[in-house]
């Protein structure tokens, strides 16, 4: 089983577009795993952005936007003022791969917020969120209250440190790592390699 490791944020629009990108590379292929990685753009306490000032807005009109209709991906700038914070989401994110859904789990949470403005940083979307992918909602919640994932996610931090991110999305396929959004064809060829590598 090749896998593709993803380092994204759930607020990064940028890693929408790849996740939409490497789903459709991988479409047909049972040999490929995609395992999702933490990395905080702005963790508590650092103040998150809000879309009625002027970064956001530049940012999408410059760059989201034309890079979304290129690759044919539907969003919206999110209209939640302040953006939230996603250690929250995070910590249910390892509830969810524990109960073996974390991709499900990772794609619902990601198009909530880019595709249908929902607040991914409260408790009762999050766990709205949780049930669409059949997690039990009580399970989810005490998760998310949970010492235990809350250290597991600041190890995941440690570990996005370790590995030297500071691009989301960063994706890595056996020896190649590529930061930012990569095409279709930049993933398939990366796994082809991957795969020759291997066999030889």
């Amino acid at each position: 089983m090749q896998k593709i490791h993803v380092w994204s944020d759930y607020v990064c629009p940028f890693c929408l577009i790849a996740d939409e990108l490497i789903e459709r590379a991988i479409s047909g292929r049972s040999d490929v795993e995609v395992v999702h990685h933490a990395h905080e753009l702005r963790p508590y306490p650092m103040p998150t952005l809000r879309p009625e000032e002027p970064y956001l807005p530049d940012i999408w009109a410059r760059a989201v936007y034309p890079m979304a209709r290129r690759h044919q991906v539907p969003m919206t700038l999110p209209s939640i003022s302040p953006q939230p914070y996603t250690a929250a989401a995070f910590r249910g994110s390892l509830y969810a791969a524990d109960q073996g859904v974390a991709h499900a789990y990772h794609r619902r949470v990601m198009t909530a917020f880019f595709q249908e403005d929902r607040d991914i940083g409260n408790r009762e979307t999050l766990a709205d969120l949780a049930a669409d992918v059949g997690l039990d909602t009580a399970g989810y919640l005490s998760a998310l209250d949970d010492d235990t994932y809350a250290l597991r996610h600041r190890v995941a931090l440690e570990e996005s440190v370790h590995q030297g991110i500071q691009v989301v999305p960063t994706i890595v396929i056996g020896s190649r790592r590529i930061e930012g959004v990569a095409t279709e064809d930049m993933i398939v060829r990366a796994l082809d390699d991957h795969t020759t590598r291997s066999v030889a």
